[in-house]
């Protein structure tokens, strides 16, 4: 059965051989905790990767919580901003009409003004035209010494009720 000159049987013995300083060297050992430390790398991976997505997941309910609050908030301060600008509106449009009102009465008064110099300076040039007409007649008509102090008298009359 067993033949030295077989090729098997060296096979066999060299395989037995090899077993054996295999088991001597207590390879099955060092390869069992290797793939034992292996699962424990593992496992600790994977305990790690579950936290991390424990935490990326209250992140992310922290983050669309906080987006809530301030999307609230911002419909709070622009409804509030809302009254705040209507007053705004409403004051500068009075302000406005107001401004307007002086204006015009400003406006008003100046042209007042300026009609009643108008009518001032009318009613001096006639004055001052019905003088010297009135002096031009009296020249022609009354002569001589009586005639200057009855001129220098109109004047002075004149002069005194006009202004």
């Amino acid at each position: 059965m067993f033949n030295p000159q077989d090729p098997v049987f060296w096979t066999l013995v060299a395989m037995l051989i090899f077993i054996g300083i295999v088991l001597y060297m207590k390879v099955p050992a060092a390869i069992g905790k290797s793939l034992d430390a292996r699962g424990v790398a593992i496992r600790k991976e994977l305990d790690d990767a579950r936290r991390l997505r424990e935490e990326a997941q209250q992140l992310l309910a922290d983050y669309q919580r906080k987006s809530r609050e301030a999307e609230d908030e911002a419909k709070s301060i622009i409804e509030q901003a809302k009254p705040e600008a209507e007053a705004l509106a409403a004051e500068t449009r009075k302000n406005l009409a107001d401004g307007l009102e002086r204006r015009t009465k400003s406006a008003e008064e100046k042209i007042a003004r300026a009609e009643a110099q108008a009518l001032s300076e009318v009613r001096s040039a006639a004055v001052n035209a019905a003088v010297a007409a009135a002096e031009t007649i009296l020249k022609s008509k009354v002569a001589g010494g009586t005639a200057t102090a009855l001129i220098d008298d109109s004047i002075r009359g004149l002069k005194g009720r006009l202004n």
